[in-house]
């Protein structure tokens, strides 16, 4: 396996200053925001050391006055194939951060991280990799909508890749993005937490995964932001687990490093949020077409 590239974003500009999601706890942060900077910028030093131990590049972009959530690039783009896809925010607290990833992107673009920036169309609301995860077992996408992400992303992910997919329409507010409820794990095993999701969205789910390939997340899993997870080869990158998902996880071989990001889940982010992948590739890159 080629080693993974992950974009981060320095943390000395987080804060949980607003809340546009229901984990968001401004009034717990504003009781010390000193120490609460200080702990983001440990737990922020902890994951890229959980990254690079595990085999990992990481790549860091500057934090941003009056952007505290810059520190969740997981928003700011699709990559697949080199291809750039960003992001359009939903919430104006969050607009700010798109010239700033754009131009972040520019740069890899020019050093050869990443090949191609196309632009989704003026309509669409999509909020990046947090709504659309490639598994590269099942050669897809899945795309959330429903709560951050408009579901006429669905057909504009389809344009820009040209990579089969399944929409997924999330159904609960506290799982406002697909990432923090649904995790495809190498190996075709899938995390995911069943409640984040509708009817219709659980039979896709289904369709596609066996039954013997579903970890079905508890309710304490899914609250510490464990299946907001990353994961390369056999190794997991996530947040403080409940011991029931240290068994579940290690059971079926895969190696789980936990890191403390407890600054972070008070604005409603983990792991996975917290970072970008960059070289993500489908094995069939020379085939791309446009649909």
């Amino acid at each position: 396996m080629d080693q993974p590239i992950f974009l981060m974003t320095e943390p000395d500009h987080f804060g949980v200053v607003y809340q546009i999601n229901p984990w968001m706890r401004p009034d717990s942060w504003h009781a010390d925001p000193v120490a609460g900077l200080s702990a983001a910028r440990a737990a922020s030093r902890a994951l890229r050391a959980a990254l690079i131990e595990t085999g990992a590049k990481v790549e860091m972009i500057p934090a941003a006055p009056g952007l505290p959530d810059l520190v969740f690039p997981a928003n700011a783009a699709i990559i697949l194939d080199g291809v750039v896809v960003p992001a359009r925010f939903r919430h104006p607290e969050r607009q700010g951060e798109e010239a700033m990833f754009r131009a972040a992107f520019e740069t890899l673009k020019a050093r050869g991280l990443v090949t191609e920036i196309v632009e989704l169309p003026p309509d669409v609301i999509q909020e990046g990799a947090g709504d659309c995860i490639w598994d590269a077992d099942r050669g897809l996408f899945w795309v959330g909508h429903g709560q951050r992400s408009s579901a006429n992303s669905v057909p504009a992910i389809a344009q820009a890749f040209g990579k089969p997919l399944v929409a997924l329409e999330l159904a609960s507010p506290r799982f406002y993005h697909l990432d923090t409820c649904f995790c495809p794990l190498q190996g075709g095993k899938l995390l995911f937490y069943p409640p984040a999701f509708t009817p219709e969205a659980l039979a896709a789910i289904h369709s596609q995964v066996a039954p013997k390939d579903r970890i079905e997340a508890s309710d304490e899993e899914a609250q510490a932001f464990c299946v907001n997870a990353v994961n390369f080869g056999r190794q997991v990158v996530m947040a403080k687990a409940p011991q029931s998902l240290r068994h579940k996880l290690t059971a079926l071989g895969y190696r789980l490093h936990e890191v403390d990001l407890a600054p972070f889940i008070l604005s409603g982010g983990g792991a996975y949020c917290m970072t970008l992948r960059l070289d993500r590739r489908s094995g069939s890159a020379q085939l791309r077409i446009r649909a």
